[in-house]
């Protein structure tokens, strides 16, 4: 599955390298030179993830990355710090500071590849092409397929991805306005009981099978994926 991934660099050719790999590993890269532009793009739609660079003319990264680990909005988005800065002191301060990653100047770019790809997996395995298999439940991002308990279940797109992010984040309750944010991209603008429509339509597609129930309401909270029985608090 394509992650949409915002790098902000400001050295021209780093920005082509980054780019041209990151694209032919199937994302789509969006680039910024500085820490304003990066905050302006952020405030328009999230990204699944952030390449940023420490420094960076005006703003530094560091900084960047300490307003967004600031922010409700924001801070669940990965980052990953590139920098020249190596050693053991720089890292701590990036990791700190709210990275979750640290990669430092020159660098592989199959590793630059790897690792973005290893925290997609971790901390957005909804942007990531792998299966998930819970609950009875086999949903594959790639052929775009549910099958639970061995039948193939069919759902529309905004279904599809709903479960998918609900699946890969399982037993978390996540609230009606972040499923908005993740699922639909915080820059559409619905009401937010949008979502119990789709929850209603989900769970009528996963009835048939008897599936409906890992899709639990947690009252007062939002909803979660779960395994428990427990449907609600």
């Amino acid at each position: 599955m394509t992650a949409q991934i915002l790098v902000v660099e400001d050295e021209p050719a780093i920005q082509v390298l980054i780019a041209a790999n990151l694209t032919r590993a199937g994302h789509e890269v969006v680039m910024v030179a500085d820490a304003e532009a990066a905050q302006r793009q952020i405030n328009l739609a999230l990204p699944d993830l952030i390449l940023l660079d420490w420094m960076l003319p005006g703003m530094s990264g560091i900084e960047l990355a300490r307003r967004l680990r600031g922010e409700e909005r924001t801070r669940p988005v990965p980052i990953i710090m590139l920098t020249a800065r190596g050693d053991e002191h720089d890292k701590i301060l990036g990791l700190e500071t709210g990275a979750d990653d640290y990669i430092t100047k020159p660098f592989s770019p199959r590793e630059l590849v790897a690792r973005i790809k290893a925290v997609l997996r971790r901390l957005a395995p909804q942007a990531t092409d792998d299966a998930v298999d819970l609950g009875g439940l086999r949903l594959d991002p790639v052929t775009h397929r549910i099958h639970a308990g061995g039948q193939l279940v069919s759902l529309g797109p905004t279904e599809f991805r709903l479960l998918h992010f609900l699946m890969a984040h399982g037993e978390r309750v996540h609230s009606r306005s972040q499923l908005l944010d993740r699922v639909w991209g915080d820059h559409v603008f619905v009401e937010e009981r949008t979502v119990d429509v789709h929850i209603r339509r989900l769970r009528a597609a996963l009835e048939a099978t008897g599936h409906d129930a890992l899709i639990q309401t947690v009252r007062g909270s939002g909803y979660r994926f779960s395994t428990s029985g427990k449907v609600a608090d």
